[in-house]
C-alpha cells in the first residue's frame, strides 16, 4: 500500500517544497479572520435544556442585559460588624450608586448574625468588553476608605466572568512557552545533537501557529465558538502529535542512512515505510475528534473541531514539510552521532532485551501486566463527577472567595438565585408552587414584560453542589405541574445541572462512536479482526488504569473533591485516540516484519526498532499534556494528569510489554483472519513483496 508523499529526490526539490510552504503559510496569515460568532446562549447548550430556554426568554425582559455585581463586606477576623463598619458600608453604597445601571443601589443588607453585609450593584452585561472594566471600578470604589479590619469582596455573575477572563490572560503564552520548552528539552535528550532538535521543533511550532490561524478562519463559518480552554488543548495536542510523527519519521530516516549513500533516496524509503502509520494514526485521531461535533456542549464541539484541524496540519507537516527540511541539511545534522553506511544501529538494544525476556515467558508476563492494569483500575472505584463552582479554580479568585463569605452568613444560593420564566398570569401560582419545595428559601416575582415574567428563587444549597441540583430538579417538577404556566427553571445552578446532564449524554453518544472508528481503522490497516480487538482492549485497559491512578492522586494528594463534568469524556477521547498511535507504530512494523519472517520474530524486530521511538514519543506526549496544569482551571489539570498517566502506562507497559506478550502467545493467529506466514521479502524501494504481489 502506498501513499502520496513529498518528492525530495534532489536538494532543489526540497528547497522548492519549503518555498511553497513559506508562500502558503504567508497567504494563510494574510487572510483576515472573520468576526467570531457568539453562542445563542452563554452555556452553549441547545434549547431543549430548560436553562437555555430560560435564558432565551429572559431576552424579552426589560432587565435583559443587566446582572448584579454583589459587594460582600465582612470583618477579616469574622467578628460582627461594628457601628463604624456599618457607617463605612453605607458611605460606600452611596459611592457605588453612580456605577450602577439606573444610578442607584439598594441599601446594604445585613446577615442575621451581623457578620456580613451585601450591596448589589446592577451592571450592564450587554457588552462583554465593558463588563471587566466596570467590575474593576466597582472593586476599587467598594474597597476605598474602609476602616482597618473591614474587607470588601465583589462576587456575582459579572465578577465571576471577569475573574475567569483575567486568570486566562497570558495563559496561552505561558502554555506555549512551557510546551515548546519541554518539547525542545526532550528532543535534545533524544537526539543528543546540538542541531537536529531545532528542525522538528521549528516545523512543529509553525504547525501550531498555522493551526491557530486556520481555526480562527474556519470556525466562524461552521458556527463554532473556540474558547481559551479549547485553544489551549489544541496547542498541546498539535505539539504532541506533530512531534510524535517527527520522531517516527526521523528514526526511519536515520535507519535508512545506515543503508543508503543518498540521503534523498533514504528519505523516500523512510517516507514510504512511515506514511501508512502516520496517515492511519492521524486519520484515527481526526475522526475521533470530529465525533465531538455530535456533542451538545459548545466547548466540546470547539475542542473537537479545532483539534481535528490541528492533527491534519500535524500530518501535513510530518509528511511534507519535515522531510524537505531534513534533507536540506544532510547527514551532518545528526552530529555528533552521524549515521554512515554500514554503521551498526545504536538504538533498540534495551527494548530488544526486554522483548527477548517477554518472549521467554509470554504467558506470565502478559498475566502480570494485565493484573497490574486491573489493580490500578481499582483505584477508580468511587470516583465522583461534578465540581462545584467554588472548586473550579486552582487558585480561588476574589469572586469565589466573596461567594464563600456570602454563603457563610446568607443562604448559600443567595449569590446565584434560580430564575423561573413563565407567563405573567401564572406568576402567583408559580410562586406558591416554588415555596412548597424543600430547600427554597424565598420565591419572589421579578422583572416582567407583556409575555414573559421571571420569579427569583433563592436556594439553600451551595451553588453547583449535588444538594443544589436536587433542589433544581424538585423545583422544575413543582412548577412544571402548574397548569398553563409553561414554566422553565434557569439560572447559574440550573445551567450547571444541565451541563452535567449534557456531559453524560455526550459521553454515551461519543464514546461508542470513537471505539467503532478506532476498531475500523485498525482492521483496515492490519487486515486483522483479532489484532484490532486485542489492541482496542489494551487501550481501554490503559484508560481505566490511568483513571484509577489519577483519581487516587486527586483524592488523596491534591484533594480535589470530584472530576469536572467533561474530564472523563475528554480523557477517554485523547487516551484512546493517541494510544492508538503507538498501537499503529508497533503493529504496522510488526506486520511488515512478520511478512518476511514470522509473527514472533517480526514482533521482536518491531519492538527493537520502535521501542525507543515509542518510549521517546510517549514520554514527550505525557510531559506535554502535563503542561495543561499551568492553566488556571482544575478541569484542564485533571485532563492533563489522566492523559499523562495513561500515555506513560501505554508507552512503558502496554505497548512495549503486554502487546508483544499477546503476539508471542498467539503467533500467526494474532493476525486472524489474515495469513501472515513469512513468505515475503522487502524490495530496495521499501515495499514488502509476497508471491510477486505488492503487500
Amino acid at each position: 500500500m502506498s501513499f502520496p508523499t513529498v518528492h525530495v529526490a534532489r536538494r532543489r526539490h526540497a528547497f522548492l517544497v519549503l518555498g511553497l510552504v513559506v508562500l502558503l503559510v504567508g497567504a494563510i496569515f494574510a487572510i483576515p479572520a472573520p468576526a467570531k460568532v457568539a453562542p445563542l446562549v452563554s452555556s452553549g447548550l441547545p434549547t431543549s435544556y430548560q436553562s437555555a430556554e430560560a435564558e432565551l426568554r429572559q431576552q424579552a425582559l426589560p432587565s435583559n442585559g443587566v446582572a448584579p455585581a454583589i459587594v460582600v463586606y465582612s470583618s477579616t477576623d469574622g467578628a460582627p460588624l461594628t457601628a463604624d463598619d456599618k457607617a463605612a458600608i453605607t458611605a460606600r453604597a452611596a459611592a457605588l450608586a453612580p456605577l450602577a445601571v439606573g444610578g442607584q443601589t439598594a441599601p446594604p443588607v445585613y446577615s442575621q448574625d451581623g457578620t456580613v453585609a451585601v450591596v448589589a450593584v446592577p451592571v450592564d452585561t450587554s457588552d462583554d468588553a465593558k463588563v471587566g472594566p466596570k467590575v474593576t471600578e466597582i472593586r476599587a470604589t467598594a474597597a476605598a476608605d474602609l476602616p482597618a479590619g473591614l474587607q470588601a469582596q465583589v462576587t456575582g455573575g459579572p465578577a465571576i466572568i471577569t475573574d475567569l477572563t483575567k486568570v486566562f490572560e497570558g495563559a496561552d503564552t505561558t502554555l506555549l512557552i512551557a510546551t515548546a520548552s519541554i518539547v525542545a528539552l526532550l528532543l535534545l535528550i533524544t537526539y543528543r545533537s546540538p542541531w537536529l532538535w531545532l528542525v522538528p521543533l521549528l516545523v512543529v511550532g509553525i504547525a501550531e501557529q498555522v493551526t491557530t490561524k486556520l481555526v480562527a478562519l474556519l470556525a466562524p463559518h461552521f458556527g463554532i465558538v473556540v474558547d481559551p480552554s479549547a485553544a489551549g488543548i489544541t496547542s498541546v495536542l498539535v505539539f504532541g502529535a506533530a512531534t510524535d510523527y517527527a520522531l517516527l519519521l526521523i528514526a526511519r530516516y536515520r535507519d535508512r542512512l545506515r543503508q543508503e549513500d543518498s540521503r534523498f533516496h533514504a528519505m523516500q524509503v523512510a517516507l514510504r515505510r512511515t506514511s501508512e502509520a502516520i496517515l492511519a494514526s492521524g486519520l484515527t485521531v481526526t475522526l475521533s475528534l470530529l465525533a465531538l461535533l455530535l456533542a451538545q456542549q459548545e466547548n466540546l464541539r470547539a475542542i473537537g473541531f479545532s483539534s481535528a484541524v490541528g492533527v491534519v496540519v500535524a500530518m501535513v507537516s510530518g509528511l511534507f514539510v519535515l522531510p524537505a527540511a531534513m534533507v536540506v541539511f544532510g547527514r551532518g545534522l545528526f552530529w555528533p552521532f552521524v549515521p554512515h553506511v554500514g554503521d551498526a544501529p545504536r538504538e533498540g538494544r534495551f527494548w530488544g532485551r526486554v522483548g527477548e525476556a517477554v518472549r521467554r515467558r509470554p504467558e506470565l508476563v502478559g498475566a502480570a501486566a494485565t493484573g497490574l492494569l486491573v489493580v490500578m483500575a481499582l483505584g477508580g472505584i468511587g470516583v465522583q463527577v461534578g465540581l462545584s463552582q467554588n472548586d473550579q479554580f486552582r487558585v480561588k479568585p476574589e469572586a469565589v472567595l466573596g461567594q464563600e463569605t456570602l454563603s457563610s452568613a446568607f443562604p448559600a444560593g443567595a449569590s446565584a438565585p434560580a430564575a423561573i420564566l413563565t407567563n405573567p398570569a401564572s406568576v402567583p401560582a408559580v410562586v406558591a408552587a416554588a415555596k412548597t419545595v424543600d430547600g427554597v428559601v424565598s420565591a419572589t416575582p421579578g422583572a416582567a414584560s407583556a409575555d414573559v415574567a421571571q420569579v427569583d428563587v433563592v436556594l439553600s444549597g451551595d451553588p453547583g453542589s449535588e444538594g443544589s441540583y436536587d433542589q433544581i430538579r424538585a423545583l422544575r417538577a413543582a412548577v412544571g405541574d402548574v397548569p398553563g404556566a409553561d414554566a422553565v427553571v434557569g439560572g447559574d445552578v440550573a445551567q450547571r445541572l444541565d451541563a452535567k446532564d449534557a456531559a453524560l449524554r455526550d459521553a454515551k453518544v461519543v464514546i461508542p462512536i470513537v471505539l467503532v472508528l478506532v476498531a475500523l481503522v485498525l482492521v483496515v490497516l492490519l487486515r486483522s479482526l483479532l489484532a484490532a480487538a486485542l489492541l482496542v482492549a489494551t487501550v481501554l485497559g490503559t484508560f481505566f488504569a490511568a483513571l484509577g491512578v489519577s483519581w487516587f492522586v486527586f483524592e488523596h494528594v491534591l484533594h480535589y473533591p470530584a472530576l469536572d463534568n467533561q474530564v472523563l469524556l475528554l480523557s477517554f477521547l485523547f487516551l484512546v485516540a493517541l494510544g492508538v498511535d503507538y498501537n499503529i507504530f508497533l503493529a504496522t512494523r510488526a506486520r511488515e516484519e512478520a511478512i518476511v519472517s514470522d509473527t514472533r520474530d517480526g514482533m521482536l524486530t518491531a519492538l527493537r526498532a520502535t521501542g525507543g521511538v515509542i518510549t521517546s514519543a510517549g514520554i514527550l506526549l505525557a510531559a506535554v499534556f502535563a503542561v495543561l496544569g499551568v492553566l488556571p482551571l482544575i478541569a484542564l489539570a485533571q485532563v492533563g494528569i489522566i492523559v499523562c498517566v495513561g500515555v506513560l502506562l501505554d508507552t512503558l507497559l502496554v505497548r512495549t510489554v503486554l502487546v508483544p506478550a499477546l503476539a508471542f502467545i498467539l503467533g500467526e493467529r494474532f493476525w486472524w483472519p489474515s495469513e501472515v506466514d513469512g513468505q515475503g521479502h522487502a524490495d530496495e524501494e521499501g515495499h514488502v513483496v509476497r508471491d510477486e504481489l505488492t503487500v
